[in-house]
């Protein structure tokens, strides 16, 4: 099918986009945006706070091995972690439910610059002294009687319209 191996895929050319989870309890959650994370050649993934680094059995069985072709950093905070993105000029959106927010339709990625994306904790969401910290907010318009996703379908969903809009 022409995929590459891990070697192949860390030379390969990342699109510019850096996954940053914000106290992720779940590891199947990890694994799987691990995976997400892979599929779409994003540069890196950061796990924060009490987010489970890889290995791990329970990550591994979602991500089937992503998470030996994804750079990845750990950080006590993820304030720690805005602060380095900040200082490496990434432009940072949170993915909440916010007053403000651009609906994730409506954003217009830039090619020439960096992203960061914070994804939050399974219940409490992205903390508001994170979302205050970032550049702006990004929400997914929800039609149903439920007004949350899963954090990994989340992912999924912003990572695929950023990389939509980056790879050219």
């Amino acid at each position: 099918m022409g995929r590459m191996n891990i070697e192949e895929f860390k030379a390969s050319e990342k699109i510019p986009l850096i996954v940053v989870l914000d106290d992720v309890r779940s590891m199947y959650n990890v694994g799987s945006i691990f995976r997400t994370s892979d599929a779409f050649r994003t540069e890196s993934i950061w796990l924060c706070g009490i987010t489970a680094r890889p290995p791990h059995p329970e990550i591994h069985k979602t991500a089937l091995g992503a998470e030996d072709s994804m750079e990845w950093r750990y950080f006590t905070t993820t304030q720690e972690a805005i602060e380095a993105l900040k200082r490496a000029g990434y432009i940072i959106y949170s993915i909440e439910q916010c007053e403000g927010s651009t609906m994730l339709q409506d954003i217009h990625i830039d090619n020439t610059q960096k992203y960061a994306i914070i994804l939050g904790n399974e219940v409490k969401g992205v903390k508001q002294e994170i979302v205050d910290m970032c550049d702006g907010c990004i929400e997914i318009p929800q039609f149903g009687t439920k007004h949350s996703l899963n954090v990994a379908s989340t992912a999924g969903i912003v990572i695929w319209e950023f990389a939509k809009q980056m790879i050219v």
